[in-house]
């Protein structure tokens, strides 16, 4: 593959938080969140230095994938605090019932657990609805029809999902904490393509940059999404024909329970796949990139000046020192 983009192709990038920004680069991260006054709190750590299964083509891609989830669920949470969100609105009967009961110590460790349990609940349910309801609503169009249309199944899933998920994203576009959020989304992606441009990071050369980005996480679930339809396409998973079960739900439950292992195998293909659309700039990878960028639409927002100042002192910090290399 040849690179026709004759700008830089960097490993640094990040994430959005609630209003601030992570950003990790070769061995430091950092995150810059504005808080309530409007000045902005700033951290760096040092990141550890990457295992054998973080470089290991096709392995690392769900090592990476889940140790970016942990890191980004705890700057959010972080994030969370910093910027003072929440703090100003009465507490309510049931806050004050906890306090009574078990003190503001109790109550605080209380709440922190039942929080924990929601989101848990929450994303079982999503979970259950993204896995199982495609495939059950598959085997209801099949028993329907009383034909066998099974070659279809892993596609119809497929888009069933793509559904689901475009779906939520546009729901969620519309909450007014996400849309803060994917206006600091987009100061991350316009500072990313400051610095692959060659250009000083500065508020007035940020501002005219492109808010999408080959790299983005939006983009990495969307060629996930369609990898698995491949993959599950060509490997052919009917456990209700298999073992002669009529139960519509359970053949929907077993098929994703098989589908499963094979998860890993995804990522990793998807994982590859996103480093190619983030390194070269050709045909292939224009078309790679071309339904991720589009989602992004829903995903970013343009951001105001406060935003990507917030963009730039996230990823100051983690610019590669001297003697170190960025590139892909």
């Amino acid at each position: 593959m040849s690179n026709k983009d004759t700008g830089k192709k960097t490993t640094v990038g990040g994430q959005a938080l609630i209003e601030g920004i992570m950003m990790k680069g070769v061995s430091v991260g950092a995150m810059a969140v504005r808080k309530k006054d409007g000045a902005l709190h700033i951290e760096q750590w040092e990141l550890p230095e990457k295992k054998w299964y973080n470089k290991a083509p096709f392995i690392r891609g769900c090592f990476n994938f889940v140790q970016t989830l942990r890191e980004g669920y705890s700057c959010i949470n972080k994030s969370a605090e910093i910027s003072g969100i929440g703090e100003d609105e009465e507490p309510t009967k049931f806050d004050k019932w906890l306090v009574k009961c078990f003190g503001e110590k109790g109550a605080a460790a209380v709440g922190e657990a039942i929080a924990g349990l929601l989101v848990f609940l929450m994303i079982a349910v999503m979970i259950v609805a993204f896995l199982f309801m495609p495939s059950f609503l598959f085997s209801l169009i099949e028993n329907a029809v009383e034909a066998d249309i099974s070659i279809w199944k892993s596609a119809f899933e497929g888009v069933m999902k793509l559904l689901l998920f475009v779906g939520y994203m546009a729901v969620v576009a519309q909450m007014s904490t996400m849309k803060r959020m994917y206006g600091y989304h987009g100061a991350e992606h316009k500072t990313i393509a400051c610095y692959e441009a060659g250009k000083e990071l500065t508020v007035d050369n940020i501002r005219p940059m492109t808010r999408f980005h080959p790299r983005c996480g939006t983009s990495f679930i969307i060629i996930t999404l369609l990898v698995s339809i491949i993959v599950y396409s060509v490997i052919p998973i009917n456990p209700a024909e298999w073992w002669g079960i009529e139960n519509l739900a359970l053949g929907a439950v077993l098929r994703v329970a098989i589908k499963l292992p094979f998860l890993p195998i995804i990522v990793g293909i998807s994982y590859e796949l996103i480093r190619l659309a983030g390194r070269y700039v050709n045909p292939f990878t224009k078309i790679l990139s071309a339904p991720g960028l589009f989602m992004q639409r829903l995903t970013t927002r343009e951001p105001d000046d406060s935003q990507i100042e917030t963009a730039i002192a996230a990823v100051i910090p983690c610019l590669p020192k001297e003697g170190e290399d960025d590139n892909w």
